[in-house]
């Protein structure tokens, strides 16, 4: 639309805002959950001054539950894919936004943790390593959009991968940090990453029976206050708008629908 001038109440120019016709993103896709191994982060994916046009779809991807990947999310062209989930045993990570972590147990080779795919959105789970007794299982943790997840050693878990900062909400927030691979005894609970931000599920100690979820992700879009609101966003999403720092905010927190401009 157009800004145009109209004769305000009193006589006085009154002009309408323009719409936004390029916008500042970020889109975290959903963390894959936990057994064993770490989960992998959620695909984390921002930029600035992207142009959009008059109507584009948001999804906002759901974490993994136990053993399985998080799920896409979307907005407009550009998609974070969801996060590798962590190995439930003695076997490689899968492959996602981020990767999740390999596990390790009595002997059994080596297992690899699994790959960032497609490249750009994160980093790879970490490796287990081969043990000889059973009381020696360890597990890789998984992957985060700052860094490769740790690799396991000798009935020790590895070290979830770092996510990654980003204000567009208003504040500085952490997103898409993997999972902690578990032990051999310990934790016996896997515990589950928070909503809203990518993070992969923790794994649980290789006795442990508890999984862990990943959390779900997010897609927020800013441009200039000076603009007019989004017309319509469908009633299947859900999302707060906020105005600060100069910027028109809306943060998308579930569903998936249409949004016009």
């Amino acid at each position: 639309m157009i800004g145009c001038i109209t004769a305000g109440v009193f006589g006085s120019p009154y002009i309408a805002p323009v719409t936004p016709t390029t916008v500042d993103y970020l889109v975290v896709a959903g963390g894959a959950g936990a057994t064993f191994a770490g989960g992998g982060a959620g695909g984390f994916k921002t930029a600035t001054s992207f142009s959009i046009g008059a109507s584009f779809t948001v999804t906002v991807g759901a974490g993994g539950s136990g053993a399985t990947n998080g799920s896409n999310s979307v907005f407009s062209s550009i998609t974070s894919t969801g996060g590798g989930a962590g190995s439930t045993g003695a076997s490689n990570g899968s492959a996602g936004g981020s990767g999740g972590g390999a596990g390790s147990v009595s002997g059994d080779p080596s297992a690899t943790g699994g790959a960032a795919s497609p490249s750009g959105q994160g980093n790879a789970g970490g490796n287990a390593v081969a043990t000889t007794p059973i009381t020696d299982a360890n597990s890789g943790g998984g992957g985060g959009a700052g860094s490769v997840g740790g690799n396991g050693s000798i009935s020790v878990g590895g070290t979830a991968g770092a996510g990654s900062s980003n204000s567009y909400s208003g504040s500085a927030v952490t997103y898409a940090a993997g999972g902690v691979g578990g032990g051999y005894a310990l934790p016996t609970t896997g515990v589950s990453g928070t909503a809203n931000t990518g993070n992969g599920g923790n794994g649980h100690g290789w006795t442990g029976s508890t999984n862990a979820n990943g959390g779900s992700g997010v897609v927020i879009i800013r441009y200039p206050d000076t603009k007019a609101d989004l017309t319509t966003i469908a009633a299947g999403l859900t999302y707060t708008k906020t105005t600060t720092g100069g910027y028109k905010i809306y943060n998308f927190t579930a569903g998936t629908g249409t949004v016009t401009v």
